[in-house]
Order: C-alpha cells, then structure tokens, then sequence
C-alpha cells in the first residue's frame, strides 16, 4: 500500500470556505501520470497539484490537474503552491519575504511569497508566456448567445476604449467576452450547445470569461468562468484567467503600471478576489502579475494499491 499526504487550501480569499479550492500533493513523487489524473477526478476540485523535485533549475515541479486534463499553468494553483512552500517551511521567508522559480508546464514561473501574522499567506505570480490577442470570429449576436444573453448585454467599451469579445492568454487562453453590467452577469449561463457551434474545437480559447465593472469600493471588474470541457462548470477564482484579462486590457491602457482588483465567484457563494498588474511599455505589455491570499482548510491521506 503506498500512502500520499495531501492538503486543501482555499485560494484568492482571507477566508475558509471562500476562493478557490485546490488540493496539493507536497510529495508527489511515485505517481504516475494516470494516477495523478484519478486523483484529480476524484478530489474533484477545478484543480489539484502535485509537487515534484526541480528538473530545470528551479524550487520546485508543479503538475497541475483539472478533473478533465492536464493544463500547463494556472494561477489559484500556482498562489497556493507557493503559499503552502512557504508555511511548510520549504520556502526560507527572510524579513517575511521570499521569491522562488516554479516549473510548470509553461515554463518558469516566478512567483514572491509574503508572511503575514507569522504565516505565508499571500502570493504574487508572473506569468512567463508572452501575452496573446486576438479577434474572435464572433458578432455581438453570436457573444451573447453563448451565455445567454441579448446582444445588449454585451459591452462596447472597456477602459474607454472600443471593445469586444476577443480570445486572450498569458498562459492560458480565454474566450474574453465583456458586459455591461452586474445584472448581465448574474444572468448568464453558458450554452455549451451555442459554445459547440460557434467557437470551433481548434480556437485559441474555449473556456468562456465574462467581464463586467464592479459596484463594491476597491473593486475593478467582477468576473465569472465557465470550463465545462474541463470538469469545471463554474470556477469560483480563475488567476489564469485574470492574467488574459491583462492581455485583453493592455492595448487599451496607457503606458506606465496598472493595478485592477477583481472578484469573482460571488454568484457561487464563494467570493474571491484577485489582485492584477498589468506593465505597459513602449505601447505592449511587458508584465503582467496576478496576487492573492491563500489559507490552509484541511489534512488527509490517500491510499493506493
């Protein structure tokens, strides 16, 4: 019988039972590739890690799983990693500080760790993908339809700026798809069926991220994201998904460093809150960093045959 310990962590929240799940296997090493996709499915969580040694100069190996499939980068999992490194002491917090390298699919992903009350408990990422944008071959009609929605709903301006849905990634590509308002985004749904026929299996992005401006003090956009394709209905805080939004805004932005803050899983019952930088320089985005807190919820022990 082999024996894994694993914990749970909520992500991009202050607080138990809020954010964004994600189970974490701080010893990963003996599980196969098949194992860690079960593993994944039966935790069930929008995504479960699994720590390794490094292989390429970096502090650690991170594998991350959906219940679907296996994805190259991801943001709630790469701020709880690092926060769960650090508060397991793996991670030396010099002045309550620390920066370490994780190996991700992508590439190298550099990640800073704050200790806050005598544990790690925030953490900012850089993505290490070039940002990408690009038009989606959608009319306004087309956009709505695949959450629901009147073409009304749809937004025409973003950052006072033209806008409109367009696939984006820093790692991670999205269908970006901006609303008007709060009462738009509360209503939408995704229509897989409208998903299947519009936005073709080889698109850039095919999981669907909505966009509206937020009515709460400190808050810039609140968001909702829909993966259906990989076990993932609705995601409580998608950190990936907010460093595409930084692709998507940094055209409309002007030169200089731009913070926006953003909740999401409000409609879910868990709300979380994503902290985005976006660096813009000589007219395209040279950084964009995604940050959040983490706190830890709960220990347990897997065994396999």
């Amino acid at each position: 019988m082999r024996t894994y310990e694993f914990q749970t962590w909520d992500v991009f929240t202050e607080t138990r039972f809020g954010g964004n799940p994600l189970g974490i296997f701080p010893d990963a090493e003996g599980l196969s590739d098949a194992e860690m996709q079960t593993i994944a499915r039966e935790l069930n969580l929008s995504e479960t890690v699994f720590l390794l040694p490094p292989g390429a100069g970096g502090h650690t190996a991170v594998r991350i799983f959906t219940p679907g499939f296996e994805v190259p980068f991801a943001g709630h999992p790469t701020v709880g990693a690092a926060c769960f490194l650090a508060d397991a002491g793996r991670v030396d917090l010099a002045d309550g500080r620390a920066s370490i390298v994780l190996e991700e699919r992508v590439g190298h992903v550099p990640v800073t760790v704050r200790a806050e009350d005598g544990r790690a408990t925030f953490a900012r990422l850089t993505t290490a993908e070039e940002p990408m944008l690009q038009e989606a071959d959608l009319s306004a009609a087309e956009a709505a339809r695949l959450v629901g929605l009147a073409p009304e709903d749809l937004a025409t301006s973003i950052e006072n700026a033209p806008c409109h849905a367009a696939h984006a990634s820093a790692g991670l590509p999205y269908l970006v798809v901006p609303l008007t308002d709060l009462d738009a985004l509360a209503r939408a749904q995704l229509d897989d069926l409208a998903r299947a026929a519009l936005v073709p299996a080889d698109a850039p992005g095919r999981f669907v991220y909505l966009v509206a401006p937020a009515e709460a003090d400190n808050v810039d956009y609140r968001v909702r994201m829909f993966a259906p394709g990989a076990g993932v209905p609705e995601d409580p805080a998608t950190g990936s998904a907010a460093a595409a939004l930084g692709a998507y805004l940094g055209p409309r932005l002007p030169e200089g460093l731009h913070r926006r803050v953003l909740e999401q899983g409000v409609e879910m019952g868990r709300p979380s809150r994503i902290e985005l930088e976006i660096d813009v320089r000589e007219g395209r985005v040279d950084r964009i960093t995604v940050g959040g807190h983490a706190v830890p919820v709960t220990r347990g022990t897997l065994e396999l045959e």
